[in-house]
């Protein structure tokens, strides 16, 4: 499969954006997002996404020109109208400025509502990270996972993602579902069977077809405890940011709804960790770090780079499919 540098790679897609109509600044943040999904090895969310972001600006589905629309600003909780611009730069903004309100008032939180998607969630709790906050987002998307005992797709993969500002950095991040749905697409387009246990069809069997699967419905990720924590990430979303619910989204994998937006939801929040200790003692990062290392084991996600320092240099693999349908 093709190699590209992070720095090519990241070029590409900014002029790509920028062809389509999106502003400099916010393209360059959206591409630096995209492509440090790659370089996380997060192929199903990184530069395999930008075809079908650029059909939605192209058709409409996606604002290139949005702006964030204020709806309520207390020195603690913001929430913006997304305008039905791209969820990338919108999600990093509102992860910058929920960090700012959180070294002064030692906790934030920003929402963001009518956006669109942002990728791979746990990008967005790095600008909390990189000043010893605490990072917490949530997301949402079209609705592909059934309620526990039920038959119809009313939940999105409901991704969550967590920072905390340990050394290396603990990074959580991870879909409720059994799979997160671009795992399923790029399954697709490789011609790949599932895992047995990942996805239903449409009529509710179970599948191991990549197609069938985009088209019917995700099991969730440890049964009816998974259903329950998409339910609350749902709740911190599209129930209560808005304004639509995960079963009202359009699939940005449908060309059919190429024109329709989103209308996505997030929801972020940032907390002082200096700030939380009862006892004044900050060391205990640290001493758990040391001690998860001591047991053999690693904290989850310190082997992925910081995206806001991406070096340009570095190599990343995309498929020959993206490869061409991006003109490199």
């Amino acid at each position: 499969m093709p190699q590209l540098t992070v720095g090519s790679a990241i070029e590409k897609a900014t002029a790509l954006l920028k062809a389509a109509g999106v502003p400099s600044d916010e393209a360059a943040t959206t591409a630096r997002c995209i492509v440090a999904s790659d370089r996380w090895g997060i192929g199903s969310h990184g530069l395999m996404r930008l075809p079908f972001y650029l059909s939605r600006l192209q058709a409409g589905g996606i604002n290139p020109k949005a702006q964030l629309k204020t709806v309520t600003d207390l020195p603690s909780l913001v929430v913006f109208d997304g305008d039905d611009g791209l969820g990338h730069w919108q999600l990093q903004n509102a992860a910058e400025l929920a960090s700012e309100r959180a070294m002064v008032n030692g906790i934030a939180a920003v929402g963001v509502g009518r956006s669109n998607h942002c990728g791979a969630l746990g990008i967005y709790v790095w600008p909390m990270i990189n000043r010893g906050l605490v990072g917490i987002a949530f997301s949402t998307g079209p609705a592909v996972m059934p309620p526990w005992g039920g038959n119809k797709p009313l939940l999105s993969t409901s991704p969550i993602a967590a920072g905390i500002p340990t050394n290396p950095p603990t990074v959580v991040d991870l879909a409720t579902s059994a799979v997160a749905r671009g795992k399923i697409q790029a399954k697709a387009q490789a011609g790949a069977e599932l895992e047995p246990g990942w996805a239903f069809t449409k009529d509710g069997a179970p599948t191991t077809d990549a197609k069938e699967a985009l088209a019917g419905m995700l099991a969730p990720l440890g049964g009816v405890k998974g259903y329950a924590v998409a339910v609350l990430v749902e709740s911190l979303t599209g129930m209560l940011i808005g304004p639509t619910l995960a079963k009202n989204i359009p699939d940005m994998f449908a060309a059919s709804q190429d024109s329709l937006p989103q209308q996505i939801s997030h929801f972020v929040i940032a907390i002082d960790a200096a700030k939380l200790s009862v006892d004044g003692n900050t060391g205990r990062p640290a001493e758990f770090a040391a001690e998860v290392t001591a047991a053999g084991g690693r904290l989850p996600g310190s082997n992925r780079v910081n995206p806001e320092k991406l070096v340009d240099s570095d190599e990343i693999t995309i498929t020959d499919q993206v490869f061409a349908q991006l003109g490199f």
